[in-house]
């Protein structure tokens, strides 16, 4: 692994490691951004199997977006505009040409690559699992007020447990009463991974704002690259499959490929079928 500091367009810092042949081109590298919540420490073990998946003369980069790791803070002007321009820099300083989002990464790759269409940033192939974008009003943002309120109060357990419900609607977890489904929350979270997880709730509002409030429509993606490639996890909620799909009908010669035991985590958790059908899609 290298690991190194780049500049970002407005003074900032973006923390960059990269995995595999540290002399690939940008035809066989992959930026990979990484979803809410999450360091890109946190993906490294998938980042590993991605590169070996891809074979030798490939690499993988993945950088702490801002807020998280050792990357700089969220600027106060933030907006998804911010994360784009960070892809930029990071295809820049890398020479990177294909592009690999994962939730809200997705959403921060497909407005990536909508704003390069036409240019030399454009990704030569795209990949999303997952994609967390608000397509027609595919998500229900009711809780996000909740959530950021409870945030802004420092009451984490209750603003993980109104996410966790806002994010799974019609699932058993959305039906368990928000007191109950806190303290819940307080003790899955002492784990390593909810550690850092709640560490960035904070920032994450900033992100999930910028991402969500916002309702997309199909066709304001359409000038996506024509082999962009729609991945969602069958175990993956709903809103994610609905996305998608309405995508990947929007996008001509787009491709849509559902996981069969992917669930939302399978790509940090490097899910060995995940990592095979990427490494083809992005080798093919």
């Amino acid at each position: 692994m290298k690991e190194r500091g780049i500049r970002t367009h407005d003074g900032g810092r973006l923390a960059l490691y990269s995995y595999g042949a540290e002399e690939a081109p940008g035809e066989r590298r992959v930026v990979l951004i990484g979803g809410a919540f999450l360091t890109a420490l946190i993906y490294r073990p998938f980042s590993i199997a991605l590169a070996k998946g891809l074979g030798d003369g490939w690499a993988v980069d993945v950088y702490d977006r801002r807020g998280r790791g050792k990357s700089t803070g969220q600027p106060h002007n933030y907006s998804m505009a911010t994360e784009v321009e960070d892809v930029r820099t990071v295809m820049d300083a890398t020479g990177a040409r294909n592009i690999l989002g994962h939730s809200l990464g997705g959403s921060v790759a497909l407005n990536a690559a909508q704003d390069f269409a036409g240019t030399g940033h454009e990704p030569g192939k795209l990949a999303v699992y997952d994609a967390a974008v608000n397509i027609d009003g595919s998500m229900d943002l009711d809780w996000l007020p909740g959530f950021a309120d409870a945030v802004d109060k420092g009451d984490i357990n209750r603003a993980m447990a109104r996410m966790r419900r806002g994010m799974e609607p019609g699932t058993a977890l959305a039906r368990v009463p928000e007191p109950i489904l806190a303290g819940l929350m307080a003790v899955v979270s002492r784990t390593k991974v909810n550690k850092v997880f709640r560490e960035l709730l904070p920032s994450g509002v900033g992100e999930l704002k910028a991402a969500f409030e916002d309702a997309d429509t199909p066709r304001d993606f359409a000038v996506l690259p024509p082999n962009t490639h729609f991945m969602v996890g069958k175990k993956s909620p709903q809103f994610y499959k609905v996305a998608a799909a309405r995508l990947n009908r929007a996008v001509p010669g787009s491709t849509l490929e559902v996981s069969p035991k992917g669930f939302h985590g399978s790509v940090p958790a490097a899910v060995n079928e995940l990592v095979s059908d990427i490494s083809e899609y992005f080798k093919s």
